[in-house]
């Protein structure tokens, strides 16, 4: 049997599904040497990195994906949050601005956008980041919580008790969106 990317992506996705990071990693690497202009492979082997625990190697797998497609959402969402969980806030609001720059109608770079500002104690930029996401996405749960609690730094009540409301509603019609 020939072995290929597309094979070895599969095997790589189910070994990594196992917890064998080493060898999803190994096979990824292989299946690179056999296509090394593909984007998926390339964010595969960062996403495998980094359930491994290996952010910088993360880092660096999915700075090679968005060489190759500077045009790929997911590739800087997962970006914009791997550099925001090692407290590179710049990098973090740079994804999120260049993928926003791509689609600004996407809720999860918002959400993120505004996780960065708020643990900066930026609470007037993460607000609208938050208001943008659930302005996009009213049943976005994560943005919910995050407007509502930086509704209460800001002292907000009103606001606040809105978002609860509006979380409880999802909860009680199984609207849940993470």
């Amino acid at each position: 049997m020939l072995e290929n990317a597309y094979k070895l992506n599969n095997q790589a996705i189910l070994l990594a599904k196992d917890g064998s990071y080493k060898e999803a990693i190994a096979c990824f690497v292989r299946a690179i040497t056999l296509d090394k202009e593909n984007t998926l492979l390339w964010y595969n082997l960062g996403i495998t990195y980094r359930d491994a625990g290996n952010l910088n190697a993360a880092i660096e797998s999915l700075e090679h994906a968005h060489d190759i497609d500077d045009t790929d959402i997911e590739v800087l969402e997962e970006l914009a949050i791997i550099y925001y969980n090692i407290s590179n806030f710049d990098q973090a609001i740079a994804c999120c601005h260049e993928g926003l720059d791509l689609n600004p109608q996407n809720p999860n770079l918002w959400n993120t956008l505004g996780v960065v500002y708020f643990n900066q104690a930026n609470y007037k930029d993460a607000c609208e980041s938050f208001e943008m996401a659930v302005m996009i996405n009213p049943y976005h749960a994560d943005a919910l919580y995050n407007l509502r609690d930086t509704y209460k730094k800001l002292g907000n009540k009103t606001g606040a008790q809105e978002c609860s409301s509006r979380l409880s509603q999802i909860r009680k019609n199984g609207d849940f969106v993470l």
